[in-house]
């Protein structure tokens, strides 16, 4: 790492430990900004506000992987939605 003895000379600047704080505290209000607001806008029905908690369950409480979760979301939302009159 070429960058290595450069970090290893600032490890105990101040400066350059609020610069990280005030980046990571930027980073946490984009990230959450980007995610949330734009995460709102499907939610128009119960059904699919079930479906995105029961989501969020299951990668909660059994670690299971995102894209396996999508899949069966994705397939729940084929079934249900002719049923919806969709």
């Amino acid at each position: 790492m070429i960058s290595a003895p450069w970090f290893q000379r600032h490890r105990e600047s101040k400066v350059l430990k609020a610069f990280v704080d005030g980046a990571t505290a930027a980073a946490t209000g984009a990230i959450s900004g980007a995610v949330v607001v734009p995460g709102m806008w499907p939610v128009r029905d119960p059904v699919t506000a079930a479906v995105g908690l029961l989501s969020l369950g299951l990668c909660w409480r059994f670690r299971l992987p995102e894209p396996a979760v999508v899949l069966g979301a994705g397939v729940l939302g084929l079934v249900v939605w002719p049923l919806m009159g969709g």
